[in-house]
């Protein structure tokens, strides 16, 4: 499968904090774990994933570390000024950052291919019929 490379740029609300990300997104998926609802204040989250050497972050950010039902830390960060949710670390990757595709300046390359943790999701939230939907995360290949 071609990867989609791209050289975008995000920022929080107020501008305070902002992002680049240059190189190959490794996934784009939609998680509708209850963490995720919570998160995002809506009905799923929506997550690039890049690795960590592909994205540059400036500004200040606060983070909340939480013990997801996988056992791992995720850490979701934030600018401290406008509270927009800007990425998350987990400790089950380290080296990957899942960034909050809304806070992209253009993300018009953006096509989600899975969502993980089906179980949740509310059915109120209509998706593409076609999407493949796990009950927790990706089986891996």
């Amino acid at each position: 499968m071609e990867k989609t490379l791209i050289d975008e740029s995000a920022s929080c609300a107020c501008g305070t904090v902002t992002l680049s990300a240059r190189g190959p997104v490794l996934s784009m998926l939609l998680c509708a774990c209850l963490d995720c609802r919570k998160a995002s204040g809506t009905a799923h989250s929506t997550i690039t994933i890049m690795q960590e050497k592909s994205v540059a972050i400036s500004g200040e950010t606060k983070g909340f570390a939480r013990t997801a039902n996988s056992g791992a830390t995720i850490t979701r960060h934030f600018c401290p000024r406008c509270g927009t949710p800007l990425f998350a670390r987990t400790s089950r990757a380290p080296e990957i950052v899942l960034i909050a595709t809304g806070v992209f300046d253009n993300p018009d390359w953006f096509t989600p291919n899975q969502l993980i943790f089906a179980r949740s999701h509310l059915d109120w939230d209509h998706l593409p019929e076609a999407i493949a939907r796990h009950q927790t995360y990706r089986p891996k290949d």
